[in-house]
């Protein structure tokens, strides 16, 4: 014959048969992980600052090529944010 209650013994099986774990694992886990975004946002500010920073004043970049010899001029001029 069938048996009805199958499903539902192996779904009982199979949650009983995981590791057991504490609440301190998964808050340790949440913790490092809001760490590590804390820890992004300050470089995120950091990068953008200096950025900001940089692009007021036009930058030059000489350069020499090594096959030819000839002088290579790169300039980058920004424009800061409006505020």
């Amino acid at each position: 014959m069938f048996d009805t209650n199958r499903g539902a013994r192996l779904a009982n099986e199979s949650k009983s048969a995981g590791p057991v774990r504490d609440g301190s694992d998964f808050d340790r886990l949440k913790q490092r992980v809001e760490l590590m975004d804390e820890r992004l946002d300050n470089i995120d500010s950091v990068l953008t600052a200096v950025a900001e920073r940089i692009m007021k004043q036009p930058i030059t970049f000489n350069l020499s090529c090594p096959h030819c010899g000839k002088n290579i001029e790169i300039a980058f001029v920004g424009q800061p944010k409006p505020t």
